[in-house]
C-alpha cells in the first residue's frame, strides 16, 4: 500500500474562497485551492461517520471535514478512472460505480472487485447503484440495462427480456413497497419483482422522456428530474414545475436529493434550487450566490445539515447553516374584482393600495403577458371554485405566460407584488 502523496491542509487553507451568503456559508473546493482530485464532480455521498466521498473523472476522494484523501493511492484502478456513482449500503460498505472496472466494493480496508461478472455481463459505465429492502443491489448500466445482485446470483434485465423501455438507464430508487423505479432516456419503468409498468409522455403527465433523476419523499411520493422540468407523481396525479410556473433556474434537472427536514434539493443546468414541496422556493445561481457557474450535476445532503453541489467542470460547493426563508406575501385589504371579459379585463377604478396591472391577451398565439408597475410579482390562476390551478412565483414584468395547456374556462388572475394585490377575471375560450 502506498503512502499518501500529499500533506492535507486544514479547511481554512484548503478553501480560501470561504464566503458568507445572505443565508448560510459557502465553501468552494477546486484543484487550485484544495486536494480534491478533480473539478468534474460526478458523484457525492456520505458514510455513517459523516465522511464525504466524491467521485470525479479522475478517481475517488474522501473528505473528513479536515483533509482530503486520494484513494488511487490505495487502489491503482481508481487512478484516472471515472467514478460515476457512490452508495453506502446498510452494512456500511461503500459501493463504487466506474467506467472500466464495473462495481467495486470497499469496507475501509479491503477491496472487492467483480472482475468475472464485469466481463460476462458487460458491467461498464455504471450509472447508479441502490440497495432494496431485502439487501439486493440494483445496478444501472449505461447502454446495459439493469443488473441485480443478491450476494450470490447476478441477473441482467434488458429491453429484450424485460419490460424496460430502454437499456440507457439514468437513475434508480426503491420505494416503501420495495418497487424499483428506473429512469431512462425513454421514460420511467417500475418493477415490483413480477410486473413492469412504463410511464412516458404519451401515457402520463411526465413532461419529457429523458429522466436523469428520481427521488422518493417521506410520504412515498415520487419526484422526477427531467430535461423539461420537475415532475411529481403520487400514484394518481402528476404535477410539473418548470421555468414558466416556478423559480427553477433551468428546465434541465440533473439530480434530486431530500434532506432530513423533507426539503427537496435540485441540481440544474444553471444552478440549484430548494423546494419545500408545497409553495416555498429558494434558488442558487451565480447571480445571487457563490455557487459555481454552469451545470450543477450532483446534489447531496449530510447529517450535519450541509448541502453539497457538484459542478461538472468547476469543482465542489458546500452550503452550511442555511435555512429556507418563510414565504412572504404583502398583506393588503381585499380589493374589488373586475368584470369578466373574453379579451382584456374590464377597466375599473384602482384603489391606491392595489398594484396596477394590464393584461395583453394573445390567445390565438397561445400566451398572455402582464404589464406591471413592478419588475416582479407572484401570479396565481384560480378556477371558478377559487382553487389554485397554477402559480408563477417570480413572474417578470412583460414575460409571456404560455396558456396552450390550460383548460378553457373562466379564471381569476391574482397578481401580488410589493405594491399590493390585483384581481382580474378573464375567459379562455
Amino acid at each position: 500500500m502506498k503512502h499518501l502523496k500529499h500533506i492535507i491542509a486544514a479547511i481554512m487553507l484548503a478553501t480560501p474562497f470561504l464566503t458568507i451568503a445572505q443565508n448560510g456559508t459557502w465553501q468552494i473546493f477546486t484543484t487550485r485551492n484544495s486536494e480534491i482530485g478533480g473539478n468534474n464532480v460526478l458523484a457525492i455521498t456520505t458514510d455513517k461517520k459523516n465522511n464525504l466521498w466524491v467521485g470525479t473523472y479522475t478517481g475517488l476522494n474522501r473528505f473528513n471535514n479536515r483533509s482530503w484523501t486520494d484513494f488511487a493511492d490505495f487502489n491503482a484502478k481508481l487512478k484516472d478512472q471515472s467514478v460515476n456513482c457512490l452508495m453506502v449500503d446498510s452494512k456500511g460498505m461503500l459501493w463504487i460505480g466506474t467506467d472500466d472496472y464495473g462495481v467495486i466494493e470497499f469496507d475501509g480496508t479491503y477491496w472487492v472487485e467483480h472482475i468475472k461478472e464485469t466481463h460476462r455481463l458487460g458491467l461498464k459505465f455504471i450509472k447508479e447503484i441502490v440497495e432494496d429492502k431485502n439487501g439486493i443491489y440494483w445496478i444501472g448500466v449505461t447502454l446495459g440495462g439493469v443488473v441485480s445482485f443478491d450476494g450470490n446470483e447476478w441477473i441482467k434485465y434488458t429491453p429484450d427480456d424485460s419490460g424496460l423501455p430502454s437499456d440507457f438507464v439514468l437513475d434508480l430508487a426503491v420505494d416503501r413497497a420495495d418497487r424499483k423505479w428506473i429512469t431512462t432516456n425513454a421514460g420511467i419503468c417500475v418493477f415490483n419483482g413480477r410486473r413492469w409498468i412504463t410511464y412516458d409522455v404519451h401515457n402520463s403527465g411526465l413532461p419529457d422522456n429523458i429522466v436523469p433523476s428520481v427521488a422518493i419523499d417521506r410520504n412515498n411520493v415520487k419526484w422526477f428530474g427531467t430535461l423539461n422540468g420537475l415532475a411529481r407523481f403520487d400514484g394518481e396525479e402528476w404535477k410539473v414545475w418548470n421555468i414558466e410556473n416556478s423559480p427553477l433556474p433551468s428546465n434541465q434537472i440533473n439530480d434530486l436529493a431530500f434532506d432530513s427536514d423533507g426539503l427537496l434539493w435540485i441540481a440544474t443546468a444553471d444552478g440549484a434550487a430548494v423546494f419545500d414541496c408545497v409553495d416555498r422556493w429558494d434558488t442558487f445561481t451565480q447571480r445571487n450566490s457563490q455557487i459555481p457557474a454552469g451545470n450543477i450535476y450532483k446534489v447531496a445532503n449530510d447529517r450535519l445539515g450541509n448541502h453539497w453541489f457538484g459542478n461538472d467542470a468547476a469543482g465542489l460547493a458546500c452550503l452550511s447553516g442555511y435555512r429556507l426563508p418563510e414565504k412572504h406575501i404583502a398583506q393588503v385589504a381585499p380589493q374589488p374584482v373586475a368584470e369578466t371579459t373574453t379579451a382584456s379585463p374590464a377597466k375599473q377604478e384602482t384603489p391606491a393600495t392595489e398594484t396596477k396591472v394590464r393584461v395583453n391577451p394573445f390567445l390565438d398565439q397561445g400566451y398572455i403577458t402582464l404589464t406591471l408597475e413592478t419588475a416582479e410579482a407572484e401570479v396565481e390562476f384560480l378556477d371558478t371554485t377559487d382553487r389554485s390551478v397554477r402559480t408563477l412565483a417570480h413572474y417578470k414584468n412583460g414575460a409571456k405566460i404560455n396558456i396552450t395547456k390550460m383548460p378553457r374556462g373562466t379564471y381569476m388572475l391574482v397578481v401580488r407584488s410589493n405594491k399590493g394585490i390585483k384581481k382580474l377575471k378573464f375567459n379562455l375560450k
